[in-house]
């Protein structure tokens, strides 16, 4: 698939839109049919990835260039700015999994799957494999659907055990193979994940991946949207809201957890970002009470 043109959506045909921290959602393929009608085409979503776990009915899937005829059970998992798309036949289903960019940040620590690269497998393998996986992503969809007091803190963690199931599929998935500037996008962005707290200066990054200044911001705008210096910028602002929505640590601990050695520069990076101060953030996020 090129590239070029291709559409940002938040689910389903919706526009882009800035997500909130932390964010998650769990829907059907079903649900939306009146949507989609058995045809999503090629897209790509800015600030979130996606568990697709098939569960009845057979089609073909895209992922970049990659194209497979699949019968459930199948699975996939895909990154922010990874083009993918899919052709069902009628009664097909399955429960869509997505999660922000910071959210899986969180949880990259706590899973087996690599979650820079896109994956997808069909139902074969360990069958006993399969239903634990089954098992795992229907805790997800009850979770979601309950929403229950502390659901924020409960499914970064069953989403890690999905995760993990999926790696442990048969003799673990292949990473599906980017075009250039998405490989290149992808490696960026796993620097920035280990790096952003070290405020890393652009030319360390092309540096370090063996690239140049200008295939490097070619393939950030191209995948990420944005170029390096920005993309940095945003990891540490998702990593702050994290700190301020889902810790009770000060801001000037924030600040210095995020990379940044004057709190007061730190206050104005976020204000500049948000329009809010950072108490002023949390304030209005979880209330009066919050510091």
């Amino acid at each position: 698939m090129s590239q070029v043109f291709i559409p940002e959506f938040f689910v389903y045909g919706e526009p882009a839109r800035a997500l909130d921290v932390g964010f998650f959602h769990v829907e059907t393929v079903l649900a939306r049919e009146g949507i989609h009608r058995g045809r999503v085409q090629p897209h790509k979503h800015p600030q979130m990835g996606q568990i697709t776990f098939w569960t009845s009915g057979r089609g073909n899937y895209r992922i970049e260039q990659f194209s497979e005829d699949f019968a459930a059970p199948a699975v996939s998992f895909v990154p922010s700015g990874v083009v993918h798309g899919f052709i069902i036949e009628p009664g097909t289903d399955a429960i869509v999994v997505s999660v922000a960019d910071d959210a899986l940040a969180a949880i990259a620590a706590n899973t087996l799957l690599p979650l820079d690269r896109p994956v997808f497998i069909t139902g074969r393998g360990d069958d006993t494999l399969w239903r634990k996986l089954e098992t795992s992503i229907q805790a997800i969809q009850e979770e979601y659907a309950d929403a229950l007091p502390g659901m924020d803190k409960i499914l970064p963690s069953l989403i890690a055990v999905a995760l993990s199931g999926i790696a442990r599929l048969g003799s673990g998935p292949q990473p599906i193979e980017l075009p250039a500037a998405g490989a290149l996008a992808a490696r960026l962005r796993h620097l920035i994940d280990r790096n952003f707290r070290e405020d890393w200066p652009v030319e360390r990054f092309v540096e370090t991946l063996g690239t140049t200044r200008h295939l490097l911001d070619k393939a950030a705008q191209q995948v990420l949207g944005t170029g390096v210096r920005q993309a940095v910028n945003e990891r540490r602002l998702v990593e702050a809201k994290r700190l301020l929505a889902f810790t009770i640590r000060s801001v000037e601990d924030i600040a210095f957890e995020t990379g940044f050695n004057d709190p007061a520069y730190f206050s104005r990076f976020f204000r500049k970002a948000t329009g809010l101060s950072p108490a002023a953030w949390r304030r209005e996020r979880l209330g009066p009470s919050a510091g």
